[in-house]
């Protein structure tokens, strides 16, 4: 099986990768179990080193949309024998609403672009959509429902959740015509990211607790009682994978499936990182507002149900202080502060 992943030198995207080719075997919309062959990783960077020295791994570097153009200027990034996609390549939040260009053409024609590809194969190859739970947002004068279902109406506040709610609705109308198998799949903010800051409003989030447990101080932008719907790495990881697994008839409607989110809010984050790390870790929190990330942040949702995505298995969470341990276990090298057992 040849899978590709663009995003694919990404954090989601290498981890993505490294599960698929730890795990083996796959069983691809329910049919019986294949060996991957090859996983196509295709970003503007190259991928970590242990992706590269894998003989399973190709890639190609360069702009989604200059690769996917057809002729002699672009480079095909969609091997004929391709049988499953998984589109993570974004621009983020943040990015999004300073460029607006840059949104649009990452998050909308880059999509179609992709879709496009596929649907040149003649194959109708399995196409994983990562959207976001940033396709919900409370409109002025408008409330949103306590808990958002799988199909409540999206009302999108940012030009990325307009962008990914967009990107929804092509490949549900892309998968109706049968050009993909489509898998639409709302990813909840994860949590807690190694690394370097990204430009995601959200950022933060991952922020928050991997600079106080590295001995540096974080900003936290937002009021301590934001409302938040979380996952860890690992468990969007499972939700990505299980939706290319399901068949065409567990998985239901082509509209998009929520993952399920840990509910939580900032405050009970910070707590959180206090009862793993102690008071040096707390105190390296700096509560200062920032207008801008409260803006984008405060529309989303902290209630998310995930009806279809518990029917295939498929969990949050059990608490925010399990995520934090799971990170200072991933990341040893990472943790410069003494942690309480």
């Amino acid at each position: 099986m040849n899978i590709v992943i663009t995003g694919g030198a990404g954090f989601l995207g290498a981890r993505l990768a490294r599960t698929l080719l730890a795990q083996g075997p796959l069983a691809l919309a329910g049919a019986a179990p294949q060996p991957i062959s090859r996983i196509t990783l295709v970003d503007r960077a190259q991928p970590p080193a242990d992706l590269l020295a894998d003989s399973r791994v190709a890639t190609v570097v360069g702009d989604l949309n200059d690769l996917l153009r057809p002729g002699p200027s672009g480079t095909m990034a969609i091997a004929a024998d391709t049988q499953l996609v998984f589109h993570l390549a974004a621009a983020v939040s943040g990015e999004c609403e300073a460029d607006f260009d840059l949104g649009m053409r990452s998050n909308l024609d880059a999509t179609r672009a992709l879709l496009e590809a596929c649907r040149t194969l003649k194959t109708g190859p399995t196409f994983v959509f990562a959207s976001s739970l940033a396709v919900f947002g409370k409109a002025p004068g408008q409330s949103l429902p306590e808990v958002i279902e799988d199909n409540t109406l999206p009302t999108p506040q940012s030009s990325y959740g307009i962008q990914k709610f967009i990107g929804e609705q092509l490949v549900a109308d892309y998968a109706r015509k049968g050009f993909v198998r489509g898998r639409n799949v709302r990813l909840m903010t994860v949590s807690v990211r190694p690394g370097k800051p990204n430009g995601a409003a959200s950022s933060f989030l991952s922020g928050m607790i991997r600079e106080p447990l590295a001995g540096q101080r974080a900003v936290c932008p937002v009021p301590a009682d934001v409302a938040v719907a979380l996952s860890s790495p690992g468990r969007t990881i499972d939700g990505l994978i299980r939706a290319a697994q399901t068949t065409d008839a567990d998985w239901g409607p082509l509209t998009a499936m929520n993952l399920p989110a840990l509910r939580t809010s900032v405050r009970e984050m910070a707590e959180a990182l206090g009862r793993v790390a102690g008071s040096a870790a707390a105190n390296l929190l700096d509560w200062t507002p920032d207008p801008a990330i409260i803006r984008v942040v405060s529309t989303w949702p902290g209630a998310i149900a995930a009806t279809r995505a518990r029917a295939l298995g498929l969990l949050p969470d059990s608490s925010f202080e399990a995520i934090i341990r799971d990170y200072i276990r991933e990341n040893p090298d990472a943790i410069r502060l003494p942690v309480q057992p």
